[in-house]
């Protein structure tokens, strides 16, 4: 979900003050022993902690891939959760080190948050969710509805203007608790809940009572390109975190993979996958860190793919086809520029 509520006064002062942090955060880091990741409270596929407080999820991966490339081991991340009112503020003011909580790449969050956007790690649009029993096919049909939604987010504006758009009216019932939210929704009290059709996916797949008994609509209403992001005034952190998450994407498009990346490191004659893993040294270096370091997150957790699959895609409970998230060459979106 996507906070659009700014707190402009106190991004304003932190921007202001962002040579503070400039140059700092990977030594902050290397010295307490751990990254500070900023995550969601709890969304099945993206961040949620098992009973046992053991986090996963694709944003979860890439903290896990950041201190797997700072530290050589992905377990050095102390997770954070964070309501989408409570996120930027959060990175915004240092407490976290980056902020990885399906949160949406806007203009001003680039600009007057004082946020810098990494990568998309999840290409997204908003959608809406109705039971089924309704026998609504399309979002057209919602006029007039009541329909549940965050505050603090990009979803009120972008209903607001689609529905002004389509000469349609609602009537938004607005909770800033995940859990009430969704409760308000399954007791009836909305006719339809919009947010990120990822998001629309996992409540559908881990809290609905009967999966069935919901539909997700098939038109979206939005762009919504989910990114981690850190602070401005720190180039070097940027191209960490930026780095980490095109190594997954690099590795998928060169057939790297956790089970045989050892093998290729040591028998590929590929330009490209010797730089991405460290035989050809260089890349570390640049970045400030150990040459082997993608081949550590590719080894400890992953390429992008196997962490799609495992967290949203057909090895989940939310089976979300790879759409615009498949690479570049299989017709998406995801695409790495070239390791040298």
């Amino acid at each position: 979900m996507k906070a659009l509520k700014t707190l402009a006064t106190i991004a304003a002062v932190i921007v202001g003050s962002s040579p503070a942090f400039a140059g700092s955060t990977l030594d902050a880091v290397k010295a307490k022993g751990f990254v500070q990741c900023g995550v969601n409270l709890g969304l099945y596929g993206f961040s949620a902690p098992d009973e046992k407080g053991n986090w996963s999820g694709l944003d979860v991966d890439v903290c896990r891939a950041v201190a797997a490339a700072v530290f050589g081991d992905s377990t050095k991340v102390k997770y954070t959760p964070l309501s989408a009112q409570q996120r930027l503020p959060a990175l915004q003011s240092g407490e976290i080190d980056m902020l990885a909580r399906n949160t949406t790449h806007t203009l001003s969050r680039d600009t007057a948050n004082g946020l810098n956007f990494t990568v998309t790690n999840y290409y997204d649009g908003q959608g809406f969710m109705v039971p089924t029993k309704l026998g609504v096919k399309s979002a057209k049909e919602l006029n007039g509805a009541t329909i549940c939604v965050l505050p603090g987010t990009t979803t009120e504006q972008n209903l607001a203007d689609w529905f002004r758009a389509n000469k349609m009216t609602f009537k938004p019932v607005v909770i800033e608790k995940n859990e009430e939210l969704t409760s308000a929704f399954f007791s009836g009290r909305c006719d339809s809940f919009s947010s990120d059709a990822s998001q629309l996916a996992a409540v559908r797949a881990n809290e609905a009572p009967n999966p069935a008994d919901y539909t997700i609509l098939p038109e979206l209403v939005s762009k919504e390109p989910l990114a981690p992001a850190v602070r401005h005034g720190d180039d070097q952190w940027l191209d960490v975190v930026r780095w980490s998450i095109f190594a997954m994407i690099a590795a998928e498009e060169k057939g790297v993979s956790m089970a045989n990346v050892d093998q290729m490191a040591a028998t590929s004659a590929d330009p490209e996958v010797k730089r991405l893993l460290g035989v050809t040294a260089g890349n570390g270096k640049a970045l400030g860190l150990d040459e082997a370091w993608a081949k550590t997150i590719i080894k400890q957790v992953g390429n992008y793919g196997e962490s799609f699959e495992r967290n949203v895609g057909m090895g989940s409970k939310l089976k979300i086809a790879r759409g615009q998230n498949a690479l570049y060459n299989q017709g998406g979106l995801m695409y790495a520029p070239p390791f040298k």
